[in-house]
């Protein structure tokens, strides 16, 4: 039984992890001003007829702090790729010139620097609501195994330990949303 506790303990925490690692791809496609390739991920063009990431059908490069370039292998994939960025609404509008497609990031402006700090805690709560569903789910298991015949003490322990584990997890998401506000917030 208590190997079976073991095995819920490790998929918690592994379940959690990936919770912070989704926060953390998240929080890299909201910009702070400077561009980076991540700010592309998750965004899909129609590639023969299969949603392919943009990655995979062109060279994207950082030509100074606030430009992209997005150079496609094969010339047919501009106004694709043009249209997937329009879709995937970033923010910023692409600039085709029939050879490479230019994003130029705007300034930061105050109140586009809030909307940014807001999206940041949004995704910081929605993290912490994954990581607490975890746990109750884990807890759940615990009690389902002490109506099986697991002692008492043992499902204590049990649910203390994935407790410290949430608090860790919770306390990990407010560091990752508190570094991101002060980068966002930085001029």
């Amino acid at each position: 039984m208590s190997e079976e506790v073991g095995k819920i303990i490790q998929q918690a925490d592994a379940q959690m992890q990936k919770s912070i690692s989704h926060l953390e791809t998240e929080l890299i496609k909201i910009r702070a001003g400077k561009a980076t390739p991540q700010m592309l991920d998750g965004i899909l063009v129609e590639y023969y007829g299969n949603p392919t990431p943009i990655s995979q059908v062109a060279n994207i490069n950082i030509v100074d702090a606030r430009t992209i370039s997005i150079q496609p292998w094969e010339k047919n994939m501009l106004a694709p790729i043009e249209r997937a960025i329009m879709a995937a609404n970033i923010g910023i509008t692409p600039q085709n010139d029939g050879v490479i497609i230019k994003l130029f990031l705007p300034p930061l402006t105050e109140d586009r620097r809030k909307e940014f700090v807001k999206k940041v805690m949004a995704e910081g709560e929605f993290a912490k609501v994954s990581v607490r569903n975890i746990r109750r789910d884990k807890i759940e298991a615990f009690k389902k195994l002490q109506k099986e015949g697991l002692s008492e003490d043992v499902v204590k322990d049990a649910e203390n330990r994935i407790q410290g584990m949430t608090d860790k997890k919770m306390t990990e998401i407010d560091h990752h949303c508190s570094m991101k506000e002060k980068e966002l917030m930085t001029v």
